[in-house]
């Protein structure tokens, strides 16, 4: 497989449980943890699939979101949204701003996986 994912996220449990499930499922992670400068850092590492944390330090989730959606080299990558809030509105705002899929967390380890292989298509 040896897709690569760039993991947007905060929380170092968060990131390394993640990062365990995707390695051992075949993955390539890596990882940022800041909103203010994420965008460019998913340009530069030009990954297969994006999964971008709601509320990160500095910049949120959506307007990250916004601004790859904005841009041509960004605008079909595939961004898998997670949050700590299961508000209906938070979906509502993923899906205007055009995430691929969100999912809520706690998640299960065969949710995320298996969201991440149908949006790399495999």
């Amino acid at each position: 497989m040896g897709k690569h994912v760039l993991l947007v996220e905060d929380e170092p449990n968060i990131i390394e449980a993640i990062r365990f499930i995707l390695t051992r499922d075949g993955w390539r992670v890596s990882t940022h943890s800041d909103g203010v400068d994420a965008a460019a850092v998913i340009r530069a590492a030009a990954p297969d699939v994006v999964v971008l944390d709601v509320m990160l330090p500095g910049r949120s989730g959506f307007e990250i979101l916004q601004e790859l959606r904005a841009t041509e080299a960004t605008r079909a990558l595939p961004v898998l949204m997670l949050t700590a809030r299961s508000q209906a509105r938070d979906r509502e705002m993923a899906e205007r701003y055009g995430a691929s899929r969100f999912l809520t967390k706690p998640f299960a380890n065969t949710e995320i996986v298996a969201a991440l292989r149908e949006m790399a298509g495999l």
